[in-house]
């Protein structure tokens, strides 16, 4: 326990106004340690609705300290901040002053999280639209003089200006309880955030996880999110999910990824890498990560996050090039035999467990045997290899199952083609199509999108990347006839590389869904299974390198060097 003492805290209330004007100033500011925004547009407008309907919204607790002059991000918000020596630091109630500030500046409004008006008419909140034209920004609301203005400008509007000033007068004097403590060990704050926010919801164990292990600003990843967005950087796969890399950390550290988060960081925790301090932790958990993506990229064929088809995959890819960064290429190939042989058992290895899965493969990686772990994995999975790994093709589409991902990866090793340029998507094209998304479904388009009842139909997605958002640019329109411009060769490239051919133009020109899902379905079900079988080579010797087999007897050690050289 902490033997510095706490203050009994000040308690106050602050007028939304001027709490919105500390951040404008740079005055409120967010310590490291607090987890990522998580509200959304909807958490938003409650939040305001609240206000406007004179509802508590909590208290706040704020820890005044010195902070130096720095450029701060609070939502949407870039932030020149001076040097103060009595910054108010959010220990609890980081949501709501972000979203206070964002959506009553102009700055913050920007983002669709914190784009909210005002329906002077229907008198509620809401998103922005065109065809109200009574329907005004929070922004302009919240500051009197362009409020003023803007009935100035729109007289038709002059009977709604005693509503506008009431709302503007409800959001701008509500009061907030805050309490104020004043207290310099960092660490007593964090006890007080793990408690509080334990207290309520419960945060997720990578949000606690970050809470306590904060980094300090600048260098190295600072908590899980920031670790994320770095390895997205690098590598365009898509951001991770924290708790996935949580687990990736832990794995490269060791294999028990359950085990206690609060006393990670001591000294001698890793047996593994006993002298890595926690910034090391955090950089080697990095390059892993890296060079594991990077290897399911070009080798596994598995392009971005919304592809893979079990994240504990990658976590154990993870714990395998923190300690074998640079694998033979014999071994690279054997991995991706495993890879794709574990995603086809699913946790099955573990009776269904995906800890326990991740668990047991994890425990595989053994430090300074680079053969000998992609040996250990190979005989885990091939146990239950011949019985258990069956594929089955999906007739329905769900981007969240592994089934639809092993499908949408063997299409993707097409290499699809624009039917506008002739030319293949790339990974680039792909990731900007899925920025900030977890599944693929943003890269892929309807071939029917007006039948009924056949939207879930696997058969009928097919990939789409930047070909306009015009009727004439969807794929029942673009692919039903050869464009002038193009060669033959070239379009019969478009058609192969969507699994599609001129019998399947034909169908899908004339609207016949029935047969043109049921002969897709049999092409791209006979595509998946090839690619599987590329990609296991279940019926192949796994042998290790050549360099890791003894390949001296004591048979050959008798025999004399003319024998040897004959040989």
């Amino acid at each position: 326990m902490s033997e510095s003492p706490i203050t009994q805290p000040n308690a106050t209330a602050l007028h939304i106004e001027d709490l919105v004007a500390y951040v404008r100033e740079g005055r409120v500011r967010v310590p490291a340690f607090q987890r990522p925004l998580r509200w959304q547009w909807e958490d938003v407008r409650r939040l305001f609705d609240s206000i406007l309907r004179g509802y508590p919204i909590g208290s706040l607790l704020l820890w005044e300290r010195p902070a130096p002059a720095k450029t701060i991000q609070l939502g949407a918000m870039e932030i020149t901040a001076r040097a103060t020596s009595n910054a108010l630091w959010v220990v609890d109630g980081q949501q709501r002053i972000t979203s206070l500030a964002n959506a009553l500046s102009d700055e913050g409004s920007k983002d669709q999280k914190f784009s909210l008006h005002y329906n002077l008419q229907e008198q509620k909140l809401g998103r922005p639209r065109s065809d109200e034209p009574l329907s005004l920004p929070l922004p302009v609301v919240f500051d009197l003089q362009r409020l003023l203005k803007w009935f100035a400008d729109h007289l038709e509007a002059t009977e709604y200006l005693d509503e506008a000033t009431r709302v503007a007068k409800l959001i701008r004097q509500y009061t907030v309880p805050a309490y104020i403590v004043k207290q310099e060990d960092e660490k007593v704050l964090q006890d007080i955030f793990d408690r509080m926010n334990n207290y309520g919801r419960k945060l997720t164990r990578a949000e606690v996880f970050s809470a306590l292990h904060a980094g300090t600003q600048g260098g190295p990843p600072r908590n899980l999110r920031d670790l994320a967005q770095k390895v997205e950087a690098r590598v365009g796969f898509g951001v991770v999910d924290e708790n996935t890399v949580l687990h990736a950390l832990l794995a490269c550290r060791g294999p028990d990824v359950t085990r206690e988060i609060r006393i990670e960081f001591l000294e001698g925790r890793s047996q593994e890498f006993p002298n890595d301090t926690q910034e090391d932790a955090y950089l080697r958990a990095e390059e892993a990560l890296v060079r594991a993506v990077g290897f399911m990229q070009c080798e596994a064929h598995v392009p971005h996050f919304g592809f893979l088809p079990y994240r504990y995959l990658l976590v154990v890819l993870t714990r395998f090039f923190a300690h074998h960064p640079d694998p033979a290429p014999r071994n690279r190939e054997l991995l991706r035999r495993w890879f794709w042989r574990a995603a086809l058992l699913g946790p099955t290895i573990a009776r269904g467990v995906y800890t326990s899965a991740m668990k047991n493969l994890a425990s595989c990686v053994i430090p300074k045997n680079e053969s000998g772990s992609v040996q250990k994995l190979l005989a885990v999975v091939d146990t239950h290899h011949n019985s258990a790994a069956a594929f089955t093709f999906p007739r329905r589409f769900g981007s969240k199952t592994a089934e639809v991902r092993f499908v949408l990866c063997a299409m993707w090793e097409l290499s699809p083609r624009s039917a506008r340029t002739g030319e293949p998507y790339d990974r680039t094209t792909l990731s900007n199509a899925l920025v900030d998304q977890a599944t693929a479904s943003e890269a892929l388009e309807l071939c029917f999108p007006r039948v009924p009842g056949v939207r879930r139909e696997m058969a009928n997605r097919i990939f789409w990347l930047g070909e306009g958002e015009e009727e004439d640019c969807a794929p029942h329109e673009s692919l039903g006839e050869r464009p002038p411009s193009m060669t033959k060769k070239t379009w019969q490239d478009v058609l192969t590389s969507h699994a599609l051919d001129s019998e399947l133009t034909e169908l899908l020109r004339d609207g016949d869904h029935k047969h043109f899902f049921e002969k897709r379905s049999l092409r791209m079900a006979q595509i998946t299974e090839a690619f599987l079988e590329r990609m296991t080579e279940s019926s192949f010797e796994n042998t290790p390198p050549l360099e890791d087999l003894d390949l001296d007897t004591d048979e050959d050690e008798d025999n004399d060097v003319e024998t040897h050289e004959s040989f």
